[in-house]
């Protein structure tokens, strides 16, 4: 079996933000504009500051420049997975039930590859959405993306006429 070198990152990374009380949401190894970039999405109960990524960059940009397992120069980014976090484990679906969530797949599912709803539930291999008030059973080996659709609060105040 070969070891692709996102999941020796993941392997050698994974451990190191653990321990730091964090969990390892995604990890991104991209080619952009700019160079190569290692995106690290990491999170807790409580969430992340900027202070404990910077932290977190800068010890785990010492522990790659030790191992030197990336081939080439990369920017190394650490940052929390934000409002409209990604959803790639059966956990984080489990965590985020009764949230709006979008979800697109590989393959139609009910003559549709793309679906914006509620997430009502998540068991055994399955989510369960409902998409325009239709309950939508989505196996998770179909899913290519899903995340968390923040909905902002609704703040407008109706103006109250004088009489």
């Amino acid at each position: 079996m070969t070891v692709t070198l996102t999941d020796a990152l993941w392997e050698l990374i994974e451990p190191v933000i653990s321990s730091e009380g964090m969990e390892l949401v995604t990890l991104d190894y991209v080619r952009e504009s700019r160079g190569w970039v290692l995106r690290l999405y990491v999170d807790t109960e409580a969430g992340v500051t900027i202070d404990r990524c910077a932290q977190l960059s800068r010890q785990l940009g010492d522990l790659l420049d030790v191992k030197d397992i990336v081939p080439h120069p990369y920017i190394l980014e650490v940052s929390s997975p934000g409002l409209n976090r990604i959803l790639k484990k059966e956990k984080d679906f489990i965590t985020y039930r009764g949230q709006m969530i979008t979800v697109k797949t590989s393959e139609p599912v009910e003559e549709r590859k793309n679906f914006k709803g509620k997430l009502l539930d998540c068991r055994e291999g399955t989510i369960t959405v409902d998409a325009d008030n239709r309950q939508v059973t989505i196996p998770l080996s179909l899913i290519t993306k899903a995340q968390l659709k923040y909905q902002f609060p609704d703040h407008t105040r109706k103006k109250q006429r004088k009489s």
